[in-house]
């Protein structure tokens, strides 16, 4: 029964750790201090806050810490890109 407690508690403490790592937006001079991993691309947003919404999920998806936007283009739908760093 401890076993169970002690998993349980496990899991939990894990699921917290990651969900507190979140791709969030940097400048430039931040970007500098920090590794590029790769570039993600979002699409189908209909307002700027959801395609940087969207960005930021695929950054944290692949592990980033941060993100810069890179383009954003518009043709009914908003679309776009960012490098991703850690």
């Amino acid at each position: 029964m401890k076993t169970i407690k002690y998993a349980v508690a496990a899991v939990a403490l894990t699921t917290l750790s990651f969900g507190a790592i979140a791709a969030e937006s940097v400048t430039a001079a931040q970007a500098n201090s920090m590794n590029k991993i790769g570039v993600v691309s979002a699409e189908g947003a209909t307002t700027l806050d959801g395609l940087e919404a969207r960005l930021a999920a695929k950054a944290e998806a692949a592990g980033a810490t941060g993100y810069t936007i890179t383009s954003a283009n518009t043709n009914n739908k908003l679309s776009g890109t960012a490098v991703i760093y850690k």
